[in-house]
């Protein structure tokens, strides 16, 4: 689909992918409802983008579905109209294991990796088949391809929108909507500051050296493959080399992807 011209509504808008993908969208022309959690990230946001009223910012908690709810008629009588959704949104869990994981911890990432994406979805899906032709991309994980431990119900969450998403597309055939999934691999980001997460037997210190030793793809670059994959109407698609890479590995020796992934876990969990 064309971008210019179109209205989207993107999820995470306050930070790292979202807020890339925004700053994208409107360097091609279109119109963006940013949405996050965050105020102020979502006026760092309005700040680099200096777009004006093609950009509108809403602060709210996904997982709020009155709050969700409420978002199309909010965002249509700003814009007139949604073309596409971009659910960018998204935390981790702390890195520990699952016998060790509070019941808490377990509940918070998946009301807002799945249920967020589920209540976003059906709250703009009526405005969305309206269109002549529109958009809806969910951003799933490298960790919804093969499990990664310490990260269980992180990976578990993403697999749910993996596969909510591939049904969405087949619900959705025929209509105007095109649905893409996306699988992120590292990316260089400050995700688990914003989860509220922090790296066993790390220090900070520890953390900055390692990833800035870590292969990662900048979150540009990122946002660019989101926004590229929704023009050309794709199924899915991967994002760095990392990802692409177990998206093969996953498929040929599911076994394979399980240990390699786990050996490269082990000093980390203990």
């Amino acid at each position: 689909m064309d971008i210019a011209g179109k209205v989207f509504v993107v999820t995470g808008g306050g930070n790292g992918i979202g807020r890339e993908v925004v700053l994208n969208l409107l360097r091609r022309g279109a119109k963006v409802a940013a949405l996050d959690l965050s105020e102020e990230g979502l006026a760092g946001t309005a700040n680099l983008a200096n777009a004006g009223s093609e950009l509108t910012t809403h602060a709210v908690n996904v997982t709020d579905v009155e709050a969700v709810e409420a978002l199309p008629t909010e965002i249509v009588s700003a814009h007139g109209h949604v073309d596409g959704l971009v659910n960018v949104a998204g935390i981790i869990q702390p890195f520990v294991k699952v016998m060790d994981l509070d019941r808490a911890a377990m509940e918070r990432v998946m009301n807002v990796n799945f249920w967020g994406v589920v209540n976003t979805c059906q709250a703009f899906l009526p405005e969305l088949v309206k269109r002549p032709m529109a958009a809806l991309v969910n951003v799933s994980s490298m960790g919804a391809l093969a499990p990664v431990p310490g990260q269980a119900v992180y990976g578990a969450s993403k697999a749910a929108v993996s596969l909510f998403t591939q049904a969405l597309w087949a619900e959705l055939a025929g209509t105007p909507v095109h649905v893409t999934v996306i699988y992120p691999g590292a990316i260089g980001t400050e995700i688990s500051k914003n989860s509220g997460v922090s790296m066993p037997n790390m220090s900070e210190e520890d953390m900055a050296k390692a990833a800035a030793e870590r292969k990662t793809t900048s979150p540009q670059d990122a946002a660019e493959v989101i926004v590229s994959a929704m023009e050309k109407g794709k199924f899915r698609a991967t994002i760095g080399s990392d990802a692409a890479g177990l998206d093969k590995l996953s498929r040929f020796s599911p076994e394979r992807a399980t240990k390699t992934i786990a050996n490269a876990m082990k000093d980390l969990l203990g």
